[in-house]
């Protein structure tokens, strides 16, 4: 039998979000029901409900930094038992078969990933995000939230925490490593608290000083504005790894020369405008260009209890959930320092 939840929805692309009713599924055998908490705004919420990534599906409830308490369990259920702190983030399913998965890498399953919303179920049901009252979700796709990270602080971690923790982890940031992290928003801040956590020397690349008290705070050594054409003259051939946050075209010439020998530009931001390269920007330092997406179930737990172990958590906004579309507009306009969070009491 399902249930019916109240939830916020973009009715179409660009369309404010609303109020409304949406339908969880019935539990079952290896799903737990989630009480949602708090639920993070990411801005892949925005992109996809304005369309600026593609087709979406309409009504879309955004959502997939989520946190609260399990409300019940079906039968099989092996992991989680009611009243314990949970977790979910980008993706609710898989293929579980294929080589990625297999790896724990379900993020880059090769038959596709189910999305936690603007995607269609292995039931053939449009999924619904966080945006809500409650979730049903498989446990194999859900994660523990650790005692030493409060569940609204712990939200953003779900997409946040976990696109930056997965890049820096993959490409080795820790001491002796000079790891720059362009951007200072809800992805950048966690890219900084994570980094230094790891060890790493930090430097923060931002378009303005405005933020730097912030950034150094977080546990950066050293903050450039990009808007300085001495940036980069100075930095030149500095850093082992950056890792851009920001969804904005860059120019990735201009970013490349601020690497070493073997160092690694990777995107984790993504603008919905191609951008150009010029090939001997890699092809001289042997530079890599890359992309990484969020992580995988088990390196998602392991990001939670890092964090948990540093005590990270994000730097939070909580807002009502009739503050939605008036925070929409602040994340485009930069204005939220450093993550908006729903507290879903309010919907």
């Amino acid at each position: 039998m399902t249930t019916s939840v109240a939830a916020y929805a973009a009715p179409a692309a660009k369309a404010p979000l609303e109020r409304t009713t949406i339908e969880r599924r019935e539990v079952g055998e290896f799903d737990v029901l989630i009480d949602i908490k708090y639920a993070g705004i990411c801005h892949s919420d925005i992109h996809q409900a304005r369309e600026g990534w593609g087709e979406a599906i309409f009504p879309m409830v955004p959502g997939h930094e989520i946190a609260g308490v399990v409300e019940a369990v079906g039968s099989g259920v092996t992991k989680f038992a009611v009243g314990d702190k949970v977790g979910v983030g980008c993706m609710v399913d898989s293929c579980r078969e294929c080589e990625n998965c297999q790896a724990g890498l379900e993020q880059y399953c090769l038959k596709g990933n189910v999305g936690t919303y603007n995607a269609v179920g292995k039931d053939g049901e449009p999924t619904y995000g966080g945006y809500s009252e409650k979730i049903v979700v498989d446990e194999a796709f859900t994660v523990r939230i650790p005692d030493g990270i409060s569940l609204d602080e712990a939200a953003p971690l779900l997409c946040a925490g976990i696109t930056l923790y997965s890049p820096l982890k993959h490409w080795n940031a820790g001491p002796g490593k000079k790891v720059a992290v362009v951007g200072l928003g809800g992805l950048g801040h966690m890219g900084v608290k994570i980094a230094h956590a790891l060890g790493a020397e930090v430097t923060v690349l931002s378009q303005s000083l405005r933020k730097r008290d912030d950034g150094l705070k977080l546990g950066a050594d050293h903050y450039y504005a990009t808007s300085d054409e001495a940036t980069f003259k100075e930095l030149a051939g500095t850093f082992d790894l950056i890792v851009s946050t920001v969804s904005a075209p860059l120019s990735l010439d201009a970013y490349l020369s601020l690497l070493k020998t073997d160092g690694a530009f990777v995107n984790v931001g993504a603008p919905e405008e191609p951008v150009a390269l010029n090939l001997f920007s890699v092809i001289m330092g042997r530079k890599t260009l890359a992309g990484s997406g969020i992580g995988g179930i088990q390196e998602t737990q392991e990001m939670l209890d890092f964090c948990a172990e540093h005590g990270l958590g994000a730097e939070i906004e909580l807002i009502r959930a009739d503050q939605i579309n008036e925070a929409y507009e602040r994340v485009l306009a930069s204005d939220v320092r450093y993550r908006f969070v729903i507290d879903t009491a309010t919907i």
